[in-house]
């Protein structure tokens, strides 16, 4: 009897299993998931524990993700807006290249490299980890603001540097390295290269909404996620062939399907994928760490690393001053890019092959790439720690001094906005203090006066004048911030009553057990009222849907008191779910016109209930 092999499940179950097992524990230390994907490379790949040989084949699978989060990215961007940004990624992008790669070739030079191998090893660095950076950006909120903005259009001038950059790499090699046969003369491979632009261009113009329109009306779902496939994949592919980056095929489908009426299904589609690979690209990135290599030449690449990210950090802090950027900003954005990036392994392998750099060269180049890649989640929070002891950029904002206000707002968002409507319906004294430094510039165009203030500093409470509010409203967004204010203000402001915006409703349970005189969950009231208009349209009387409203803040502050002894899942049973239970609701919908309703047939409401 012939013998069965089935499917090998070994290997995507330990991957997994050292992403469950790393994130949460990286994420406790609130270290962020990228630092805990390449820490869980490293302990299962050839360094540590041998669980994967070959990084390399796992990294050219993983880069999907890579691929597909740069396709999400492009189907935020219209393209009016990203030729609004020209400035942008041909000015300040060539800056910061340009500058950053001249500072690390002298580097290079004078640490006794050749011209060319300290170029090469500068011009690699220079490329940033695009996967890392709109990582960070992603988690700390910043993408859709004016500031990630511009780190996307730096990102977008280094994905676009590539292309000439192995070019440059090829001619190198023609005349200082052996000649590699089959390969394209300069002026054919840019000739190509622009080609595939056009073309994806033209098909994303004229093909890609009629076909899409097609698989709509055919109604087949699968049809449509596997045409959302189709398009980043192919399209990533057929860049690659024509010798550009895969990530800026992936970008420029995504910016061409961006006005289309199917965005949102795409995006949909897309997402579940793009999670998943690029774990999988950080984990293959910390496996493609040689520490053996490391050990032994540990004064190389720990100076390497030291002295890169500082002459990047800095000709990064020299253009943006230079470039009128915000000092905050500034120390930002010098923290993100100070690191290089994946696509120097593409520029490395490209100079190792024609023959410019050695194996043992490229080995140590590498390792530093990868490195500063692991370092850069550490290094942000320190800078935004700087940012927050510095406070807000000279002559933009006020800071909190002498604030004397009747009412204390922490935090000045969207929530904080509407709730400050009925005090000053009232002329009630109003002290506002904000963190986010363009949301205080945008509210002073609406009429209001809000200072720069970090209310989970005691300093900053007391400056603005907590010690003599009656109340201190808390409405900032992060339950962690909310938590420490209003820890702050129990111990050394009781004088004042504490009003608290809750996240969800773990967060209601610690304020009230935190002892806060008002808390409520800043979606609960807002649902209820939308519940009620929906209940309206639908056709039930005005008595009806305020019996149901009614109804449903009972239940859920019985849920409440009884989640306030017993924890989360105390008192689940209160909670309505659509899944059919043996209790009857209370309220009948109202028969269509015409329609006879069988009255032997409706459920008489239970006693619970």
């Amino acid at each position: 009897m012939a013998e069965v092999h089935g499917l090998d499940l070994g290997l995507p179950v330990i991957l997994l299993g050292a992403g469950v097992v790393a994130l949460p524990l990286f994420a406790r230390f609130r270290l962020g998931s990228v630092l805990g994907y390449l820490a869980a490379g490293l302990v299962i790949g050839p360094s540590v524990l041998r669980v994967v040989d070959d990084p390399q084949v796992l990294l050219h699978v993983a880069e999907l993700g890579v691929v597909m989060f740069l396709f999400l990215i492009g189907l935020e961007m219209r393209p009016r807006r990203l030729l609004s940004m020209k400035r942008e990624i041909f000015g300040l992008g060539t800056a910061q290249v340009a500058t950053c790669g001249l500072l690390l070739t002298l580097a290079g030079i004078a640490a006794g490299y050749a011209p060319i191998i300290a170029f090469i090893g500068a011009m690699g660095f220079v490329l940033s980890s695009t996967a890392v950076i709109m990582r960070m950006i992603e988690e700390r909120g910043l993408a859709a603001t004016e500031e990630g903005q511009r780190a996307v259009a730096i990102l977008l001038f280094e994905d676009l540097s590539i292309v000439p950059l192995l070019a440059l790499v090829a001619l190198l090699g023609s005349h200082y390295g052996p000649v590699e046969e089959g390969a394209r003369p300069v002026w054919l491979a840019v000739t190509i290269a622009l080609g595939s632009i056009f073309l994806v261009v033209a098909a994303g113009r004229w093909l890609l909404n009629p076909i899409f329109g097609l698989l709509a009306r055919t109604g087949t779902r699968e049809a449509m996620t596997a045409a959302a496939l189709l398009v980043v994949l192919g399209t990533a592919w057929f860049m690659q062939w024509g010798g550009l980056s895969m990530a800026m095929g992936a970008f420029l489908a995504g910016v061409l399907l961006s006005e289309s009426v199917f965005r949102h299904q795409l995006e949909a589609d897309i997402e579940p994928f793009r999670g998943i690979l690029l774990g999988l690209f950080f984990m293959s990135v910390g496996m493609s760490l040689d520490l053996s290599l490391v050990v032994r030449q540990w004064p190389a690449v720990v100076a390497g690393v030291v002295v890169a990210m500082a002459i990047k950090s800095a000709g990064i802090f020299i253009v943006a001053r230079l470039a009128g950027t915000g000092r905050q900003e500034t120390i930002r954005r010098s923290a993100l890019f100070a690191q290089g990036g994946e696509f120097a392994f593409v520029l490395y392998a490209a100079a190792l092959a024609g023959g410019l750099l050695t194996p043992e060269t490229s080995a140590l180049l590498t390792a530093i790439v990868i490195l500063s890649m692991a370092v850069t989640p550490l290094l942000l929070p320190l800078a935004e720690r700087l940012i927050r002891e510095e406070g807000p950029d000279p002559g933009r904002v006020d800071a909190a001094d002498g604030l004397r206000g009747q009412v204390l707002f922490v935090g000045f968002g969207r929530f904080a906005q509407v709730a400050s409507q009925s005090l000053l319906a009232r002329c009630v004294e109003l002290s506002l203090i904000e963190t986010d430094v363009e949301m205080i510039e945008a509210a002073a165009d609406f009429g209001f006066k809000v200072y720069y203030g970090d209310g989970t500093r005691l300093d900053v409470l007391r400056a603005s004048g907590a010690g003599k509010a009656e109340a201190i409203l808390v409405c900032v967004d992060k339950p962690e911030s909310a938590d420490r204010i209003v820890e702050l203000c129990r111990s050394e402001f009781p004088q004042a009553k504490l009003y608290v915006r809750a996240f969800d409703r773990g967060h209601s349970l610690r304020l009230v057990q935190a002892g806060v005189d008002f808390q409520i969950r800043e979606t609960f009231e807002s649902a209820l009222a939308f519940s009620r208009e929906v209940l309206l349209g639908l056709g039930f009387d005005p008595e009806q849907a305020d019996d149901a409203v009614e109804d449903t803040r009972r239940r859920d502050e019985e849920r409440f008191e009884l989640e306030l002894a017993g924890g989360l899942r105390a008192g689940r049973w209160l909670l309505r779910g659509n899944i059919p239970t043996p209790q009857p609701e209370p309220f009948v919908r109202p028969p269509r016109s015409g329609a006879v309703v069988n009255v032997d047939a409706v459920p008489e409401a239970s006693a619970q209930e």
